[in-house]
């Protein structure tokens, strides 16, 4: 019975059809402008733009700065002492990142590198505080994201123990072209490579190239001419498959 629950959990969230989501209930509020606002609220504007595989920060760099992301992509991949590498996330347009500095931590955990063509404003730790602290509203988004990122870290979990990776697979797919989100679902894919996805969902490359395969063949997915794959919503019916 716990398995189930999990496991219909990890579901809704792929779907994105749970009221309760954080993130739903962002898009939902159409009046308030989260670009909008940052780019009147005072800050600094600090834009920087990154080439596909330019580093934005490394593992180790102080932590002095919270960016949001414009436009393009962001993966976030941590060494252990070993020296093995695995990503831990796969960011997109009106994502956070950076944002241990507020709790304190003196030097980036992870390094972050553009997978795309990317824009970030940069906005510096004491700027942030000043809004958390002063604009109520921009607090209240900002803490729901937060949220959100939480529920999304503990899913991914549930994911890993209890799929099968061409489960796990689908739903990594699913969720890079944020599947059911308005506002932003996107069927086209940044070119992610066949390793990426192997690390990201606990397999082998041999794995990933023969589910991407199964996946073309059933229609699931399609590659155009720059090897970029665009999303079929049908897709998510490996996720519900039992």
């Amino acid at each position: 019975m716990l398995f189930w629950r999990m496991l219909s959990t990890v579901v809704r969230r792929v779907s994105f059809h749970a009221a309760s989501s954080p993130q739903e209930a962002i898009s939902r509020n159409s009046a308030f402008d989260l670009q909008r606002f940052l780019d009147s609220a005072g800050l600094g504007r600090k834009i920087e733009k990154f080439r596909n595989k330019d580093p934005i920060f490394k593992q180790g760099d102080p932590a002095r700065n919270v960016l949001y992301i414009q436009e393009g992509g962001v993966k976030l991949t941590v060494v252990n002492e070993a020296g093995k590498e695995a990503v831990v996330a796969i960011l997109g347009p009106s994502d956070f990142f950076g944002e241990g500095c507020l709790a304190g931590q003196p030097v980036c955990m992870a390094t972050a590198t553009a997978i795309a063509p990317t824009a970030v404003l940069v906005i510096k730790k004491s700027e942030m505080l000043r809004l958390l602290h002063g604009e109520s509203e921009f607090s209240d988004r900002f803490i729901a994201h937060m949220l959100s990122r939480n529920l999304r870290v503990e899913e991914d979990l549930i994911d890993q123990l209890f799929n099968s990776s061409e489960k796990r697979l689908a739903r990594t797919l699913l969720l890079l072209a944020r599947y059911g989100l308005p506002g932003h679902t996107q069927t086209m894919l940044p070119n992610i490579s066949q390793e990426t996805l192997a690390e990201m969902i606990g397999t082998t490359r041999s794995r990933v190239n023969f589910f991407m395969n199964k996946f073309r063949k059933m229609g699931f997915i399609l590659y155009n001419s720059n090897r970029e794959v665009q999303i079929n919503p049908s897709l998510l019916s490996v996720v519900l498959h039992d």
